[in-house]
């Protein structure tokens, strides 16, 4: 079983990113394990930070780059599910049939 990454908001990565930027005493490895979470995550949010002029963008959950592919993730599932429910419905008729 895949274990999820834990997912932090807005808030938590602007602070962080400020923590960092208010402690130049600590290297970013320390930084870092003083929020609890990894080096090149907080690396990353500082990037984002920086070329966003301040701001970290967050797609929410899912991680998609916009609303259109959300749905479009969501709409396949649906449809690999309606699949596999007409499968096992196909397969109950082929055992049926036997009889």
């Amino acid at each position: 079983m895949a274990s999820k990454q834990p997912q932090h908001d807005k808030e938590f990565k602007l602070n962080a990113v400020k923590y960092l930027e208010e402690h130049p005493d600590l290297t970013l490895r320390q930084c870092a394990k003083n929020l609890g979470i990894g080096a090149s995550t907080l690396t990353h949010w500082r990037q984002q930070f920086r070329i966003n002029d301040g701001d970290i963008p967050v797609r929410g959950s899912g991680n998609y780059a916009s609303d259109d592919k959300k749905e479009i993730a969501r709409l396949k599932r649906e449809l690999r599910d309606a699949n596999d429910a007409l499968d096992v419905l196909k397969k109950a008729i082929s055992i049926l049939g036997q009889n």
